[in-house]
């Protein structure tokens, strides 16, 4: 019996520290706009912080466009658009079936305006920022 209770109480905490460690940003571009896919580099520096910077996309005119399948920010996560010079609009859409959890920073990096898309709803957690 002892050894039945340390290992349901080991699997406890294990169920435990999975559900409550930090989420990692899950922003995944899709191939729908071909040769101008959308790119994550992860870990660059954006207003002294560490961040992931979202770059490509379809440039049109004045607008920007990005398409992912998944869009996910975690909690202390930091994500950023790049703002190439001209474009005034970022628009982004999610075509997969999942809402979108934006719990950390959501931003761009210049002063475009930024517009997230996802049919399936957009949830924002207490700290997220923008």
């Amino acid at each position: 019996m002892n050894s039945i209770l340390k290992t349901l109480l080991s699997s406890l905490v294990y169920s435990f520290l999975l559900l409550t460690a930090p989420a990692k940003a899950q922003v995944t571009p899709n191939t729908t706009l071909g040769n101008e896919a959308s790119r994550l580099t992860p870990n660059q520096v954006i207003n002294g912080a560490s961040a992931d910077r979202i770059n490509g996309g379809a440039q049109r005119g004045i607008n920007l466009f990005h398409s992912f399948g998944e869009f996910n920010i975690g909690n202390g996560q930091r994500v950023y658009f790049g703002n190439p010079v001209g474009v005034e609009n970022i628009l982004t859409r999610v075509t997969g079936a999942s809402t979108s959890n934006i719990l950390g920073t959501l931003g761009v990096d210049g002063a475009a305006n930024l517009f997230l898309i996802n049919p399936n709803g957009i949830f924002f957690g207490q700290n997220a920022l923008g």
